[in-house]
């Protein structure tokens, strides 16, 4: 009798959630939306550890949410995002953890490439990552760069701090090459100038970061971009994260004034 009522508080606790996430989703003004939306994927292993799984399941259930934010993106303005895969930092993992990871960042990447809806561009140091996975994400932007659709940034081998040095140093290659000197570029160096050599060049800052398991920090995502974006933590490890608190997200972004630093 205990399991008949626990199955059935958690039922309408899910009808619950349904009902409010469109009440929620009713009042939303998606012309006030954010147009790129930076996403830090966080919480996978705690949210393993919660559930009594392993590391590995957690980063599984981590990889198959993706699919469902981009959906939810879909059906808004949401034009750009950009997802947080794995950082630098993480690379420093012990081999038995960071190898399946690997492994799991790859399929999830090639699933998006596959699936047809979304553009797929890489941003990160290709460099730093095993073939295997430059492999990888070279086949997932041939395959899905120039289709129609939301623009999926798969951050992998990303670093903030790695890309401004990058940018920099492709910047002082590219004038050292048009035959300027080092006093020449220090001279006319403007913020745009920076900008133009970024792992996201061409495209829009982020308007609206969003980072999952309560933690209140970059972490170094996009340091540059985010200037002037707007900002939402989440509690909800990431493999938890609902349709609902992604609207809360968009909810919170439209009824914000942003000064652009005015």
């Amino acid at each position: 009798m205990s399991a008949i009522k626990s199955a059935m508080k958690k039922t309408l606790r899910r009808i619950a959630v349904r009902l409010y996430a469109r009440r929620v989703e009713g009042h939303l003004d998606t012309a006030r939306g954010p147009k790129h939306i930076g996403v830090i994927l966080d919480g996978n292993r705690r949210w393993a550890k919660a559930a009594g799984g392993t590391t590995r399941e957690g980063h599984e259930a981590g990889a198959a949410k993706i699919q469902e934010l981009l959906g939810w993106c879909s059906e808004t303005d949401v034009e750009v995002v950009t997802l947080w895969l794995l950082s630098t930092d993480n690379l420093n993992r012990p081999a038995e953890e960071l190898n399946p990871l690997l492994g799991i960042v790859e399929g999830a990447v090639r699933d998006l490439a596959e699936d047809g809806r979304w553009r797929v561009n890489h941003v990160g140091a290709l460099d730093v990552l095993p073939e295997r996975t430059r492999q990888v994400l070279r086949e997932a932007e041939e395959l899905a760069g120039k289709r129609p659709g939301i623009l999926v940034n798969v951050a992998v081998g990303y670093g903030g701090r790695q890309e401004i040095t990058d940018a920099v140093r492709s910047l002082l290659a590219k004038r050292a090459a048009d035959g300027q000197s080092l006093d020449e570029v220090a001279e006319s160096l403007t913020t745009n100038d920076i900008s133009d050599h970024l792992y996201t060049r061409g495209q829009p800052d982020p308007d609206l970061v969003i980072r999952t398991s309560g933690e209140q920090r970059l972490s170094g995502f996009m340091l540059w971009q985010s200037a002037h974006s707007e900002y939402y933590f989440c509690e909800a490890y990431w493999p938890a994260f609902r349709k609902v608190d992604f609207l809360r997200a968009l909810r919170d972004y439209a009824a914000r004034h942003r000064r652009y630093g005015v």
